[in-house]
């Protein structure tokens, strides 16, 4: 297992973060997890995931069987919230703003083969992957790393829907697989929708999954 975190981080305190994040919803949900063996053990990855509420990034976390490192939306890193998504290791990102830091800390993380998990989709949206960002495929041209697509379904209240009682939430894990990125805006680019179209057709698996109920 990796132990690899960003500078200034507490590891006994990121354990014990992701041990709650594994067992604290389940109660309130009927959690199913699937593929959580295809997870790489060991060695540089680059974790995407669909993203519809604030749920996702907690139960993803919870759920890897090993430590991992996520680039999170700088709005969060204010007061006591803040302190503590810094002292699990946790990457403050700025949205809309020119700054190559964040990527330059996930980069050092994956570098001593670690997992760095992001959000493709850049804002949150209905978790349907119609657009992403270039951060993940700028990491792993950087690093080498492998991409790791996440999918999960079920987090999301249905428009005009009320309370619901322990809702089916399911995170499927995909097959990682190795992703060569063309030099320039233009590798950028193409290595970006490839990600898009994994991590969508993992979504669209998932969907019939809960269709079905197979």
């Amino acid at each position: 297992m990796s132990t690899h975190l960003p500078e200034g981080s507490v590891r006994w305190l990121h354990d014990l973060c992701r041990f709650i994040g594994r067992y604290v919803f389940r109660p309130a949900l009927r959690l199913r997890v699937t593929g959580r063996d295809r997870v790489p053990r060991t060695g540089p990855v680059v974790l995407v995931a669909n993203h519809s509420s604030m749920l996702e990034p907690q139960l993803i976390f919870g759920m890897l069987p090993r430590r991992s490192v996520f680039l999170v939306k700088g709005e969060l890193f204010r007061g006591l919230v803040g302190r503590g998504l810094q002292a699990i290791g946790q990457i403050p990102v700025r949205r809309g703003a020119p700054d190559r830091t964040p990527l330059t800390t996930a980069v050092g993380v994956l570098r001593e083969g670690g997992l760095v998990g992001i959000f493709p989709e850049g804002t949150r949206g209905a978790g349907d992957v119609n657009a992403a960002e270039q951060g993940a495929a700028w990491l792993v041209r950087s690093t080498g790393a492998v991409v790791l697509p996440v999918a999960t379904r079920g987090t999301r209240r249905p428009e005009g829907g009320g309370r619901r009682f322990r809702p089916p939430v399911d995170v499927l894990v995909g097959e990682p697989f190795e992703l060569t990125v063309g030099k320039g805006r233009a590798g950028l680019v193409s290595a970006t929708e490839e990600i898009r179209a994994r991590l969508a057709g993992l979504v669209q698996e998932l969907d019939v999954v809960r269709k079905t109920g197979s």
